[in-house]
């Protein structure tokens, strides 16, 4: 286990080192790529429910497929993190200009505050898709996160839903796919990855 942690670590800062080379404008230009592959594709284009996570500076951009989640008619629900835990909910955001207004929490990310109640995936209608932040995947499904955890645990919340799990979609930068993640038999592969050359 503790070889495991030692060589997911390493990787981590190797993935971090690779994407701190990338210029603005790369990740820009790789992010809107990435975004036209995900709008056309046919999940997306059925799902209704879709969790979408608000992108840090080193994670392909999700402001748009935001904006086309509100244009399609669909509901969108992102993260909500809670301290000093490994709890995230899904929670249901009312408009794509909204995020701007949202207070940030430590890691920059525009989140509800703790305070706010909204309404939670989980207890309404379940998801349909989950968009899948990572540092790193490879080509057979695998991602390797922040080392938090909180998607495998919510992954496995849905699980237990009456819907099932989500299908999964990882949005990536090319840099972030490698030949292969380190992974535990607890860890959760994502179904698809999208990047520019796939």
């Amino acid at each position: 286990m503790a070889a495991l942690r030692a060589a997911k670590q390493a990787l981590r800062t190797e993935l971090k080192k690779r994407i701190s080379q990338l210029s603005d404008q790369e990740k820009l230009r790789q992010s809107h790529i990435v975004t036209q592959k995900l709008l056309k594709h046919p999940k997306y284009q059925r799902c209704q429910r879709i969790a979408v996570f608000l992108s840090m500076h080193d994670e392909v951009q999700t402001e748009e497929i935001i904006e086309d989640i509100f244009q399609k008619g669909k509901v969108c629900f992102i993260p909500k993190y809670q301290k000093k835990s490994h709890h995230m909910d899904m929670v249901k955001l009312t408009a794509a200009s909204e995020i701007h207004a949202l207070p940030l929490t430590s890691w920059n990310i525009p989140q509800p505050s703790e305070e706010e109640h909204r309404e939670e995936a989980l207890d309404t209608g379940g998801l349909d898709l989950i968009l899948m932040p990572g540092l790193g995947f490879d080509k057979h499904g695998n991602r390797l996160g922040r080392g938090k955890g909180y998607y495998d645990t919510y992954l496995g919340r849905c699980m237990n839903h009456p819907k099932g799990k989500p299908y999964t979609i990882a949005v990536a930068f090319k840099e972030q796919i490698c030949d292969a993640i380190p992974v535990a038999d607890n860890d959760i592969q994502v179904d698809e990855i999208l990047y520019e050359f796939k």
